[in-house]
């Protein structure tokens, strides 16, 4: 990967217990990788100590992952964000780090990857374009969507329809990286403010 490459946080929405994200998630990092446009940078939220008011890091080990995370998403060129679908919208873990991070998300674009039952998170998709807007970020039009995700996945990890998927993600990397460039062009003649 050159110096150039274009860096790409890769974010697992949901921090349930059983959750399916972190295949779904894999499959992505894996298809961004391959695309070899972008270096990429897992996400887990699971992973991270997020209480439910993110300006309350209580005690040193997690000002620490607070910092961490900032540090990550402060650092990204671009996102795709990994969601599943809970009563018509996205995981109040996703919602909170949003809305607690300003700067990080200005004028980034973020691409939308969705799994659910039989709307395959579409519904979750459509509140997060909202507010990614109103954090000043921008999502792109296409997106990948996994209906009836469990059965869309094969025991490896891999969806039964590799090629479709792959065809998705890829018209979706396609999109990122052209807003990506745009908009490090743009903010590079002129420093987004907010």
């Amino acid at each position: 990967m050159s110096s150039n490459a274009l860096r790409l946080a890769v974010i697992i929405g949901s921090v349930r217990q059983g959750r399916f994200g972190p295949t779904v998630g894999h499959w992505v990092a894996n298809e961004a990788e391959r695309f070899e446009r972008f270096e990429v940078d897992p996400i887990d939220l699971a992973e991270f100590q997020l209480p439910l008011d993110m300006g309350d890091e209580s005690g040193p080990q997690a000002q620490e992952s607070g910092d961490e995370l900032r540090r990550r998403l402060g650092a990204a060129d671009a996102f795709v964000v990994v969601t599943p679908e809970y009563n018509r919208s996205f995981p109040a873990a996703l919602k909170n780090v949003i809305d607690h991070h300003n700067v990080e998300w200005y004028a980034k674009p973020v691409g939308l990857v969705s799994y659910g039952g039989i709307a395959g998170g579409l519904h979750a998709v459509e509140n997060l374009r909202q507010v990614f807007a109103e954090v000043r970020a921008m999502t792109v039009r296409d997106t990948v969507s996994f209906h009836g995700a469990q059965a869309a996945f094969d025991e490896e990890g891999l969806p039964v329809d590799q090629a479709g998927s792959s065809t998705a993600a890829k018209v979706m990397l396609e999109d990122l990286t052209w807003w990506t460039r745009a908009l490090a062009e743009a903010k590079e003649k002129r420093p987004y403010l907010g």
